[in-house]
């Protein structure tokens, strides 16, 4: 019986036009990810960006993606809202004003990361901003402090910018 399905199989594969595999639209990806990694949470499977934007404005937030209290089995709750135009053109600017900046690693024990992912269509212009333990500062200089609270504050704009 095998051997005959397989023989089908490979029939209708050879047919013009025919195709045993559905296609679907691939996954629209976002223009812009945040996404917050606790301390405590490297072995963690189901990180989950905290905030996902696309290039039309719509965007799906992820409010207890990063929280302590949800278990490793539970899926975060997704929230589905926009984030205005103007506040994604200055989150881009500010990205890449960014992108080569030093936001140095401050002394200590891992405390979490923080990134903040640009993903325009044309992969060229990529930016991927990570701050290791944002919380922390020792062994940090003045312009690195600096760069870290320019990280936070665009972070929190674009949460802000969130609505649902």
């Amino acid at each position: 019986m095998r051997p005959t399905m397989t023989g089908l199989l490979v029939c209708a594969l050879a047919l013009p036009g025919a195709s045993a595999v559905a296609q679907a639209d691939p996954a629209p990806l976002p223009l812009v990810s945040l996404t917050t990694i606790p301390a405590g949470w490297t072995q963690r499977t189901d990180l989950r960006p905290v905030l996902q934007i696309f290039p039309d404005g719509t965007a799906v937030h992820m409010p207890d993606a990063a929280s302590k209290d949800r278990k490793p089995e539970t899926a975060p709750k997704k929230v589905t809202g926009k984030v205005a135009g103007e506040a994604i053109s200055a989150a881009r600017d500010e990205i890449n004003a960014l992108k080569d900046t030093d936001f140095g690693i401050p002394t200590g024990e891992n405390r979490g990361t923080q990134i903040i992912d640009l993903m325009p269509e044309d992969s060229t212009d990529d930016a991927h901003l990570v701050v290791y333990s944002p919380e922390a500062s020792d062994g940090l200089n003045p312009e690195q402090k600096a760069a870290r609270k320019r990280f936070a504050d665009l972070y929190k704009k674009l949460v802000d910018a969130f609505k649902s």
